[in-house]
């Protein structure tokens, strides 16, 4: 009676762990982006540098950094294209601000270079472009995913990842190259 007891105990308890992490009505959770079905990869920030940009036009100024997995640093470094199914590249956005505080060191250190520094100041959002050949087969091997304080972007949003990747066809769809090391 007791090993028929404990079995129903553990039968209902697995039943509502399921029932807890599935998505309620087959909706995707909060955390996972709209089309490609993308979530924010745990650890992303520890991946190794790809590359560094700035992006200004209009009213925006932004400091961007690219991070790879892996398997990408592999890629970018051995120069391989495509991409091999794993690859994942973040991409992290800041708006740009002038440093009053290193400007003044500047100043001091640099007397007559008139040099002037930005940095990264408010978080804007993470990309995320992630190969997966069979999967993704219809957007050139890729899924895509745009979150903002670790929200996904809406639909209409990731609807407009792949027309932008097309023009870089011919690296994979991919915009950003191998930093050199210094």
């Amino acid at each position: 009676m007791n090993r028929i007891v404990f079995m129903l105990v553990a039968a209902g308890a697995l039943t509502s762990m399921v029932a807890y992490m599935v998505p309620a009505s087959g909706q995707p959770d909060e955390e996972t982006a709209p089309i490609y079905g993308i979530k924010i990869p745990p650890g992303f920030r520890d991946w190794r540098l790809i590359s560094v940009n700035h992006l200004a036009g209009g009213n925006l100024k932004q400091v961007r950094a690219q991070l790879g997995n892996d398997i990408a640093i592999t890629a970018f470094r051995d120069g391989k294209l495509p991409f091999p199914d794993g690859t994942i590249i973040a991409a992290l956005h800041w708006n740009e601000a002038s440093s009053d505080e290193n400007n003044k060191v500047l100043a001091v250190g640099f007397p007559s270079a008139n040099l002037q520094s930005s940095v990264a100041e408010s978080a804007q959002n993470v990309q995320f472009m992630v190969k997966d050949s069979k999967k993704y087969a219809a957007t050139g091997g890729w899924g895509f995913g745009d979150f903002k304080n670790g929200k996904p972007g809406n639909q209409a949003l990731h609807e407009t990842c792949f027309p932008c990747h097309q023009p870089a066809k011919d690296r994979d769809y991919v915009f950003t190259r191998y930093a050199p090391t210094p």
